[in-house]
C-alpha cells in the first residue's frame, strides 16, 4: 500500500490553483484510456492524459465557436463505448465530446427550456451504446449521441415533456443514477426504483401514499449511494465524504486531490494553524422562527450554490432570497400565520404569492412588519385577504418568470412600511428591505446556524468575500465556501450581519478568508439549534 501512495504522489501532480485556497473536486473519474477526469466548482474541468506531467484544463466560453463546454461546475461525467466523454453540471445542462475533449456539444437553457438543468451527483450512466442523463426533472436518454432523446418522469413531466416519454417512475426528481448488476437504478424523492430493461419497466419501492422509508434515512442512504462508499474523510464522524472514490487510495475534496487511507486525516483549510486558542460558539436566536416552505418529504434543502447574497463565483447579481430547488407540481406552503396581501403575476410573469405575517420585529428604535414572498410558481392556491396558517399549501412549485429551473424563490422582508408595493414590485429587482431567510427559518433537525461579519482594512464590510473551511453535507446542490453580501443586499436588522448560513452539521471548523491579500483564520463550534456568531478583521 505504501509503495502505491508513493506511486500516486509521483504520477498525478497537484492541480493549478490559482486561489490559495485549493481547488474544489466535485468528482473523479478515470476514462477507459486511463486519463482522470476532474469536475469542479467554478473551475470546469481538469485532464489528466495518459503519460502527461501536467493538467489540461476546460472551461466553459461565452464564445459559442470555441465549442466549450457550458458552465464551469462539473460534478459528473461518463464514457461511452465509441469514446464519447460526457459530462454533467450543476445547473447548466451537459455535453459530450466525440474527440478527447477538444470540442462539445451541449445541453442547456437554449436546447432545454426551463427544466432539465441539474444534473444529479454522479449522474450520467452508460450502458451498451445507451446514455443515460439523471435530472431534477427526471432522466434524458439517447442511443444516438443526442441526436434523439427520450424521457423518463413522472406523471407531471410526462405532461410537459418535448421529447417521447419512454416511461414513468414515481417522481421526475432524480438524486442518484447508477448500475447495479446491469439493473438500471434510480433514487429519487419517493424512494428507489430499478429496471432490468433499460428503464422500460420499473420496480418501485414505495406505497401509493408516501415513502415506505423515512425520508430522511433516505437522504442518509443517497448520500452513502452517491458517494459509492460510506466512508468519511477522516475519523471524526461529522465529516461525511463529498466525493466518490475511483480507486481506493485517491479521492476529491474541496481542497483538491487526496491521497492515502481517510482513517485519521481529517482535512483543514489551507494555511491553517494547527490551533486557534479562540472558539466562537453558539447561542440562542434572536428572533422569531418560520418553518420551511417545503416539506421534508420533498426537497427541503436550501440550494448551496446561490444563496442570499451569493454571486455564484461571479456569475450571477447577488441574490435576494433562497432556491428551494423541487419538481413541478411540488406543495409551496405559508412559512407563518398571516394575510396575503398579493397573488399574481410579478416579475417577468412569475407567479407570486406575498404574506404579511401576524409576527412583528421590535428593534432598539423600530417595530417592523414581517413579509415572506414566493416565487416562480406554477399555479397559485390562495387569494388576497386570505387568510393562512403555518404549513397551508398557497401555491405549486414551477418555473414562471425569470427561472431557468422549476424551484421557489423565497424572500423574507423586515420593513417599517404597511406596504405591499415596497415588497413585490415587478420594476424593481432588489427590494429595499428584503433580508436573509436562512436567520428566519429554523434550521434542519440536528443542525446550527453560523452568521458574522467580514471586514477590511478601513473598516468596511469586506463585499462578496469569500469565507472557506465549513463542509456542508452535499445533499442536493454542493457547497464551496460563504459568500458575504454585496452593496444591494441588506442585512438583518437584529444582526447586521455580512453573511449567514444555516443547516450546518455540529463540530469545530476553522474557517478562513483573504483580506488585504493575507489570510485571516477563526475557530468556530457549531451546536444543533444555535447560532454561531464570527467576526473577521485584518
Amino acid at each position: 500500500m505504501a509503495l502505491l501512495l508513493v506511486a500516486l504522489l509521483q504520477t498525478i501532480p497537484p492541480l493549478p490553483d490559482s486561489s490559495g485556497w485549493g481547488v474544489h473536486v466535485l468528482t473523479i473519474a478515470r476514462a477507459p484510456d486511463e486519463a482522470i477526469w476532474v469536475g469542479t466548482y467554478g473551475q470546469g474541468i481538469f485532464v489528466l492524459r495518459p503519460g502527461a506531467g501536467t493538467w489540461q484544463q476546460i472551461r466553459s466560453s461565452s464564445d459559442t465557436a470555441a465549442h466549450a463546454i457550458s458552465w464551469d461546475f462539473v460534478h459528473a461525467f461518463g464514457f461511452g463505448l465509441r469514446g464519447q466523454v460526457w459530462y454533467g453540471t450543476v445547473g447548466n445542462g451537459w455535453g459530450v465530446s466525440l474527440d478527447g475533449g477538444r470540442t462539445w456539444r451541449n445541453w442547456e437553457f437554449g436546447q432545454l427550456g426551463p427544466e432539465w438543468q441539474y444534473v444529479a451527483y454522479n449522474g450520467i450512466v452508460t450502458r451498451a451504446d445507451t446514455t443515460y442523463i439523471g435530472t431534477a426533472d427526471g432522466v434524458k436518454l439517447t442511443w444516438d449521441d443526442g441526436e434523439t432523446w427520450h424521457v423518463i418522469t413522472d406523471s407531471i413531466g410526462a405532461a410537459t415533456a418535448r421529447d417521447p416519454v419512454w416511461s414513468k417512475i414515481p417522481n421526475q426528481y432524480v438524486t442518484h443514477l447508477g448500475l447495479m448488476y446491469d439493473a438500471l437504478e434510480v433514487f429519487q424523492l419517493r424512494g428507489p426504483s430499478y429496471s432490468d430493461d433499460g428503464g422500460r419497466t420499473w420496480n418501485n419501492f414505495v406505497s401509493t401514499t408516501r415513502s415506505i422509508i423515512d425520508p430522511r434515512f433516505i437522504a442518509q442512504f443517497q448520500q452513502a449511494r452517491r458517494a459509492g462508499i460510506a466512508l468519511g474523510l477522516c475519523s471524526d464522524p461529522n465529516f461525511p465524504l463529498l466525493l466518490h472514490l475511483f480507486d481506493d487510495d485517491t479521492r476529491g475534496t474541496p481542497w483538491g486531490i487526496f491521497y492515502g487511507s481517510p482513517a485519521g486525516h481529517c482535512l483543514s483549510v489551507p494555511g491553517a494553524p494547527d490551533s486557534l486558542r479562540a472558539v466562537a460558539r453558539g447561542e440562542s436566536p434572536r428572533h422569531v422562527w418560520f418553518r420551511r416552505p417545503i416539506e421534508l418529504r420533498d426537497q427541503p434543502y436550501i440550494d448551496q450554490t446561490y444563496r442570499f447574497g451569493s454571486t455564484m463565483g461571479g456569475n450571477f447579481q447577488p441574490h435576494q432570497g433562497v432556491e428551494f430547488n423541487n419538481p413541478d407540481g411540488t406543495p409551496v406552503h405559508a412559512i407563518g400565520d398571516g394575510v396575503v396581501v398579493y397573488s399574481g403575476p410579478a416579475e417577468r410573469g412569475a407567479l407570486t404569492v406575498a404574506i404579511k405575517h401576524d409576527a412583528r420585529l421590535t428593534t432598539h428604535d423600530a417595530r417592523l412588519f414581517l413579509f415572506s414572498v414566493y416565487y416562480h410558481n406554477s399555479k397559485l392556491l390562495v387569494q388576497v385577504g386570505q387568510r393562512v396558517k403555518a404549513g397551508d399549501v398557497i401555491a405549486l412549485v414551477g418555473n414562471t418568470g425569470r427561472a431557468t429551473n422549476d424551484h421557489l424563490h423565497l424572500e423574507v422582508h423586515a420593513s417599517p412600511y404597511d406596504s405591499t408595493r415596497l415588497i413585490v414590485d415587478s420594476a424593481v429587482r432588489y427590494p429595499p428591505y428584503n433580508t436573509n431567510p436562512e436567520l428566519w427559518i429554523e434550521p434542519l433537525l440536528g443542525t446550527g446556524m453560523l452568521a458574522g461579519q467580514v471586514w477590511d482594512s478601513a473598516s468596511q464590510p469586506a463585499y462578496q468575500a469569500r469565507i472557506y473551511g465549513l463542509i456542508k453535507d452535499q445533499n442536493e446542490t454542493p457547497f464551496s465556501f460563504i459568500e458575504t453580501y454585496g452593496p444591494r443586499n441588506h442585512a438583518d436588522p437584529i444582526y447586521h450581519e455580512h453573511f449567514a448560513i444555516s443547516d450546518v452539521p455540529p463540530g469545530e471548523f476553522v474557517l478562513g478568508v483573504t483580506i488585504g491579500g493575507k489570510k485571516v483564520f477563526r475557530r468556530v463550534k457549531i451546536e444543533p439549534g444555535k447560532l454561531t456568531w464570527v467576526e473577521f478583521r485584518p
